[in-house]
């Protein structure tokens, strides 16, 4: 099994570690985010240095640089992702197209980015509209 090595930088290291990467010929392997149990956005970027991956990644902070012009689509996919499915803000990075969500999502959903709804309020959603669409039958 690979070694798993985690490094924590700041918003402004982000670039210099990438272009520092790119460089010395190392293979961007995944950027990703979550929120921590505690609130906070983590977002990682892994790095190939054999025979170990590299995560470095930042907490707390929701708009970062892009590496796309770095790494190119390796970067700018799950870039797109993130900011599709968090919201998180990869400054210089295209946006005006979407990978995979409706192109109307902004005007539909508000933020523009996937919202979580509670399964309670789902099943109510659907047998409100259970019911309209019976109603519209027994008229």
């Amino acid at each position: 099994m690979q070694e798993y090595k985690k490094i924590q930088i700041t918003k402004e290291e982000i670039v210099p570690t990438a272009l520092r990467m790119r460089h010395d010929g190392r293979r961007l392997v995944m950027i990703y985010g979550y929120y921590q149990t505690d609130g906070q956005l983590l977002i990682s970027w892994d790095y190939a240095v054999d025979p170990v991956c590299e995560a470095y990644y930042v907490v707390g902070e929701e708009s970062v640089p892009s590496i796309a012009d770095i790494y190119d689509e390796a970067a700018r996919w799950p870039e797109l992702e993130l900011y599709e499915l968090l919201g998180i803000n990869f400054e210089g990075l295209d946006t005006s197209k979407r990978l995979f969500l409706p192109e109307n999502m902004l005007e539909t959903a508000g933020k523009g980015h996937i919202l979580v709804t509670p399964l309670s309020e789902l099943v109510d959603k659907r047998d409100e509209l259970l019911g309209e669409k019976k109603e519209v039958k027994d008229e």
